[in-house]
């Protein structure tokens, strides 16, 4: 017996009690429309996932499963007695039609947990990424700042990766285009030594490239890496800028002290 058929018993074991009385003639009329009871399956379905969960199940300690999942028919504007009719004149006359119906059902939980893996795999990102910076530079900026200098501090002993793709079109106008970075320590940001780190050169192709940069920081004081994703060497103003630098990342990984 598959799943489907196994999800079809069970559902009908919760809510059809009603349903073996003789006096509910299984006919066609005010039945709930094939699209609505795919609504209502899919949340009775997650509903009772979610009655799982402790706190969930605490707030809903006074209630039973059956009342819950009474609340989320009403919700859908139908009553639970049309859902038994509705459900036991499939089983019984069309089960091969509910068994398609269950299949959407599944399609649609399967598509919402990957998306929901997608989101916690994002969020995830976002939470590890320390890069405080722009997400995306498009230049020329339309608001006509194309800075793309950063001033990171570091303040635990490890291994920083700096990763991120650049575009840089032919009809950029940029000599020698690069990223340079170096690294310093705090109370001499301006004024003392600079330990430069390893130059990046961009490919002027059109096409996005995706460069990473180790940065080892393994002082127990505070470090600061600053430094520009975009660095050209042209002495004049007046020349076409034409680049996308984005997907910026900075992980790190924990040193061995």
């Amino acid at each position: 017996m598959n799943r489907t058929i196994l999800v079809i018993i069970t559902l009908l074991s919760i809510i059809s009690g009603a349903c073996s009385s003789r006096k509910n003639k299984l006919d066609h009329k005010d039945m709930i429309p094939e699209k609505e009871l795919t609504s209502i399956i899919t949340d009775l379905y997650i509903s009772d996932g979610l009655l799982t969960l402790p706190r969930i199940h605490h707030w809903y300690s006074q209630l039973d499963s059956l009342s819950v999942y009474k609340e989320v028919i009403e919700k859908h504007g139908y009553k639970k007695e049309t859902m038994d009719k509705t459900l036991m004149y499939y089983f019984i006359k069309k089960p091969k039609k509910l068994i398609k119906i269950y299949d959407q059902v599944l399609a649609v939980l399967s598509e919402m947990e990957s998306r929901y893996e997608k989101e916690v795999i994002m969020m995830q990102s976002k939470l590890s990424n320390l890069w405080k910076g722009k997400d995306i530079y498009s230049i020329p900026d339309t608001s006509g700042i194309d800075s793309t200098e950063f001033n990171i501090t570091f303040v635990n002993p490890s291994s920083y990766t700096l990763k991120f793709t650049v575009t840089l079109y032919p009809d950029d106008q940029s000599v020698n285009p690069r990223m340079t970075a170096y690294t310093c320590n705090p109370d001499s940001i301006e004024t003392g030594k600079r330990h430069y780190i390893k130059t990046i050169n961009y490919i002027k192709d059109g096409q996005p490239h995706t460069y990473s940069l180790i940065i080892n920081a393994l002082k127990k004081s505070d470090y600061h890496l600053r430094g520009l994703l975009y660095n050209f060497d042209n002495l004049q103003d007046d020349w076409g800028k034409h680049l996308i630098i984005e997907d910026i990342s900075l992980t790190y990984t924990v040193a061995a002290l």
